[in-house]
């Protein structure tokens, strides 16, 4: 538990700061859901242990399409 238990935050996969925040916001108790690239994902093991990732579902989606960008806006 933390001060942000309870708190949705939406991480769009990207570069910069934004995998080390969302790991803080994380490590506070905020549910985190990063959106990753749907080509991205292929369900199997990862080769490295991203560090950032932890405390965070993920979840692949096509933004390209309209059905995607739909079940993003509903999270």
């Amino acid at each position: 538990m933390g001060p942000l238990e309870g708190v949705r935050i939406i991480e769009l996969q990207g570069i910069g700061p934004a995998p080390f925040c969302a790991m803080m916001l994380s490590d506070m108790g905020a549910e985190v859901i990063r959106i990753d690239r749907a080509a991205n994902v292929t369900g199997e093991a990862p080769r490295g242990i991203d560090v950032l990732a932890r405390g965070r579902r993920s979840l692949g989606v096509d933004l390209k399409n309209a059905d995607g960008v739909e079940t993003v806006l509903k999270l």
